[in-house]
């Protein structure tokens, strides 16, 4: 029995209630006036359920389906502006115990180099990231007790915190790690981790358990279940993904939303980010084996449906997509998105050889961080490296009251402009440089507020003169 309410996987992801709402769509897909009337009732921005959007998603009708890119248009620049956030992923670790068959780091595969970062590896990691220009990482470690336990990742997060290298600083550490306890959810929480991450894979029962046939992660309550023990630890922060490929995309896009909503009604909000990533090949992973993989146009009327349905959410998109796939999406609903990243354990600080690899995917967009800034430059975007909101206590149920209200970009605007001179003095190329103060002198005229608009243009200059960390 389908029930948002209850805390038990079984219940909240109710597998009736999905395949219900998959046929409901697809008898209502031509349905033009209900379709018109979800868009119109979508465009006060206070989102759809999962059965109203799988019924939008369904619809091919040409007209139909730019009208839902012109509303996911519209909700993204309302609440997130142009701002795209930037950040790294950080893989300490591919140890793995689980035998997940799309994943290189299945225990069976014995041809992948095995490595764990060492702290002082990590530091050099961290440098190299802070060179960059990084601010925010995603730390990614495998399932393994022995080679990763809860207390080598908390370790990590300290080093992390107390590199301080030039002018450079990790300001928020986001993890994500295999679904575990309350108690150690609590200890990340007072680690001062940032959002807690955790791919769904597929919500999908039967197949879960086939894409996980040995490991911890078989069990798909227990990890169904872990963004509710992260919460009851403390994290409010959190962030759900599926891999689209794995599962029928209907299936999965209707699992997200129906978890969302779930986190809504028990905890009072939802989650902090949803992630969108597809599968990529991989050593030992062939993606085109999977045959539910999905185009780039169903792609991105999936970013868009997800926007218009949970409009306050956060969303990712990482290095496994394209610069054309990135470019598309980015105006469709995504608000934060990786650069120069690397997949293997180790690689930021020396190249890592071919014939170590220890990549968990293929990465597709291989550009520096300064170029795919360069490049958000062009698009008319600002790249944020801000991390304001978290380090000022503005997570959880409090951040979401003030993106809801409207009132949250009175800080990201000039947070953003902020972290984005901080970028330009201290790490841009010429070019960048020259085409991020300019955005910087547009994008001020556009903060409504005199006052906070002098007190950037202070900020601004003092970060010119070396100040760094300012915040709103």
């Amino acid at each position: 029995m389908y029930n948002p309410a209850s805390k038990r996987a079984e219940e909240f992801m109710d597998h009736q209630e999905i395949m219900a709402s998959i046929q409901y769509a697809r008898e209502n897909k031509n349905n033009r006036e209900l379709i018109e009337s979800l868009l119109l009732r979508a465009a006060g921005c206070k989102g759809l359920s999962h059965r109203e959007a799988l019924t939008l998603l369904e619809c091919e009708e040409p007209d139909l389906v730019e009208g839902m890119f012109h509303l996911a248009r519209e909700i993204k620049q309302k609440f997130y502006g142009n701002r795209i956030v930037m950040f790294a992923p950080l893989y300490l670790s591919n140890y793995c115990v689980n035998g997940c068959i799309y994943c290189p780091y299945h225990l069976k595969n014995h041809h992948i180099a095995r490595k764990k970062l060492t702290q002082e590896e990590i530091r050099r990691e961290v440098i190299a990231l802070q060179d960059m220009g990084h601010k925010r990482l995603a730390l990614e470690t495998g399932e393994d007790p022995v080679n990763n336990p809860i207390e080598y990742v908390l370790e990590s997060i300290r080093t992390i915190y107390g590199i301080q290298h030039k002018n450079g600083a990790i300001r928020r550490v986001n993890v994500n790690i295999a679904a575990t306890t309350v108690e150690n959810y609590r200890k990340l929480k007072e680690a001062g981790i940032g959002t807690y991450i955790l791919f769904q894979e597929t919500y999908h029962k039967e197949n879960y358990e086939k894409l996980h046939p040995t490991g911890p992660k078989h069990d798909y309550a227990y990890h169904t279940e872990a963004m509710d023990r992260a919460m009851e630890g403390g994290i409010d922060d959190v962030g759900i993904g599926v891999l689209f490929g794995l599962n029928h995309y209907r299936y999965d896009f209707a699992g997200l939303l129906m978890h969302a909503e779930h986190l809504e009604t028990v905890f009072g909000v939802g989650p902090h980010t949803i992630s969108v990533p597809r599968i990529r090949n991989a050593d030992d992973i062939d993606a085109s084996a999977f045959e539910d993989a999905i185009s780039d146009e169903l792609f991105a009327r999936i970013v868009a449906v997800i926007r218009i349905a949970v409009p306050y959410t956060g969303m990712i998109i990482s290095t496994r997509e394209s610069k054309a796939t990135r470019e598309k999406v980015l105006e469709l609903g995504v608000s934060q998105i990786s650069g120069g990243s690397r997949t293997s354990v180790g690689g930021y600080a020396e190249e890592e050889p071919e014939e170590e690899n220890s990549a968990q995917f293929d990465v597709s967009d291989t550009r520096t961080l300064d170029q795919v800034v360069n490049w958000l430059l062009d698009l008319g975007m600002i790249p944020s490296f801000c991390t304001a909101c978290y380090r000022e206590g503005r997570t959880g149920d409090r951040f979401m009251k003030l993106v809801k209200s409207g009132q949250i970009a009175n800080c990201c605007q000039p947070n953003a402009l902020m972290t984005l001179k901080e970028y330009l003095v201290d790490y841009a190329s010429e070019d960048t440089k020259k085409k991020g103060e300019a955005l910087i002198q547009k994008e001020l005229e556009r903060v409504a507020s005199d006052r906070i608009r002098k007190r950037a243009e202070q900020n601004l200059r003092e970060i010119e003169n070396g100040t760094r960390d300012f915040r709103f």
